[in-house]
């Protein structure tokens, strides 16, 4: 009977390794919002990595993680290191690997805990009627840990609340910023 079990526990488990190793390895998630400014007036938010506290839904997470800046102010080579005080937002960083003004910021994030991961995150600025089209879009590969964490865990819906969650600060913080 033990021997059954045994033999069924590693069935189970084989069966799962190979599920986990089909799934897909590349993702994006994606969310726009429209926000009546300008795109240049939205653009300075994004590109100048010291105003992202005004406006990204991780910092309200954690107010008290450590936070620091090199290079440029704004623009490519800009970069934002982070590490939570709690826990609660992990440990990273992000630099702006290409921007161009009133249209798109590209940036590299880079996940150290709780699990490393690197990926692409993109803003892209449209013009549309009286306001900006903003779309935040993040994308990359998961690996074995990330494909597993896929199964029990809907990544789009978690981390793309986050994203609609700061398009929604950052059209308050365009808003705010105008008066």
């Amino acid at each position: 009977m033990l021997k059954k079990i045994l033999l069924g526990l590693v069935a189970v488990i084989a069966i799962l390794l190979v599920v986990i190793a089909i799934q897909p390895a590349d993702f994006k998630i994606s969310r726009t919002a429209v926000i009546p400014a300008p795109p240049a007036a939205i653009f300075e938010r994004i590109n100048d990595l010291h105003k992202w506290n005004d406006w990204s839904p991780w910092a309200k997470i954690d107010p008290n993680a450590k936070i620091s800046y090199e290079g440029p102010e704004s623009g490519v080579g800009a970069k934002f290191s982070w590490a939570s005080a709690s826990n609660e937002v992990g440990e990273g960083s992000m630099q702006i690997t290409a921007s161009k003004p009133g249209e798109s910021v590209v940036m590299d994030l880079v996940f150290t805990k709780p699990m490393a991961a690197t990926n692409l995150t993109e803003f892209s600025l449209k013009p549309e009627g009286a306001g900006t089209s903003v779309t935040w879009a993040m994308s990359g590969k998961n690996g074995f840990m990330g494909k597993a964490f896929s199964l029990f865990v809907n990544c789009d819906k978690m981390v793309g609340g986050k994203f609609e969650e700061g398009l929604q600060n950052l059209k308050a913080a365009v808003e705010s910023h105008a008066k």
